[in-house]
């Protein structure tokens, strides 16, 4: 039977890396005599510094950090780890001779994934490293799905000159609008992702239609309009694009109830996909469009405003889209994340 966490190369795979750190070279031999053996690349650390720098260098799936080490702890090592966006993911394992629980609490609250106490020993230390390391490669194809997710939503983008940077300047209005009314980590997250995803569900949608110069039949506005539901029906097998979804699916519907595709009022649409909503009409107004000329941004505003008094829009949020208009439009990043 196939592994299903088999590597998904063409070429040989990349042998799984652990990161060893212990100022003891015996406890560090021991380790990585135990754990070779068993098909791991090495990488030893005599210190916590020199784990830090590893492990934000180099290719590391695992580390194995003795608590006690000068300088920077294994503690203080993990802490680190788990705060940095890019090492977040990476699974810990906090080396102990100490037994009190308090001090398994301080690792807990540094992040660690796991724990092992001295003297190691060898079956635990290679079933748990097999574990952590079976969780990480279904991180790792996570991770790849969604580039894969993300990429073919700028590859839409692509197809339509006049829409070139806008998936980007979408992502850079929306986190500004949510960082100015306290949005949290979690929203933060969404809105930078729904930037980049909002219109993936056009990858349904003919080219023909996308960039049609004049007004659309009523049969093209239906293929048209089914595009955010097309969007949430690619993106929902990823559990981490959950918090993307409503933004995906109602970023095109108005608070008066005149939007698509489901028709929803008021409270019913979720704050990240009002938000949404405000910067993409922003946008659309202020660049070219085969079925409209760029407008000035106060003449953008004032269309939002006029919306907003209608009922179509969130003035609160068209209040907060007034402040960031200004801001440039540079390139954002999208995380696992």
């Amino acid at each position: 039977m196939t592994d299903p966490l088999a590597p998904l190369s063409l070429g040989s795979p990349r042998i799984p890396t652990i990161l060893i750190a212990d100022d003891d070279e015996a406890s560090r031999m021991l380790l990585q005599d135990l754990l070779e053996p068993e098909g791991y690349a090495i990488i030893a650390a005599p210190d916590g510094n020199a784990a830090l720098e590893a492990a934000r260098s180099k290719a590391v799936d695992l580390a194995i950090l003795d608590v006690m080490m000068p300088g920077e702890t294994g503690f203080n090592v993990c802490r680190s780890l788990k705060s940095d966006p890019n090492t977040k993911l990476l699974p810990v394992v906090l080396v102990t001779a100490l037994s009190g629980s308090a001090d398994r609490v301080v690792g807990i609250e540094a992040g660690a994934d796991d724990f092992l106490s001295k003297p190691i020993r060898r079956e635990e230390l290679i079933a748990r490293v097999r574990s952590l390391m079976r969780i990480k490669q279904y991180v790792d194809r996570l991770e790849e799905a969604e580039a894969v997710v993300c990429a073919l939503a700028m590859s839409i983008e692509a197809k339509d000159p006049y829409t070139e940077g806008h998936c980007q300047r979408l992502a850079e209005y929306c986190t500004a609008i949510g960082q100015r009314i306290g949005a949290n980590e979690d929203e933060m997250i969404a809105l930078r992702r729904g930037g980049i995803l909002h219109d993936i569900g056009k990858v349904a949608v003919p080219e023909q239609i996308l960039c049609k110069n004049g007004p659309l039949t009523t049969e093209e506005r239906v293929a048209v309009n089914l595009h955010p539901v097309v969007g949430e029906q690619i993106c929902t097998p990823l559990r981490s694009f959950s918090d993307v979804l409503p933004i995906i699916r109602h970023h095109h519907e108005r608070l008066d109830g005149t939007g698509y595709p489901d028709g929803l009022k008021n409270g019913k649409i979720p704050m990240t996909a009002r938000i949404l909503a405000v910067a993409d009409v922003f946008d659309a107004l202020t660049t070219q469009r085969p079925y409209h000329h760029a407008i000035p941004a106060q003449e953008a505003l004032e269309v939002l405003w006029e919306g907003a008094k209608r009922g179509a829009w969130d003035g609160d949020l068209v209040k907060e889209m007034e402040k960031v208009a200004v801001l440039p439009a540079l390139p954002v990043k999208v995380e696992g994340n």
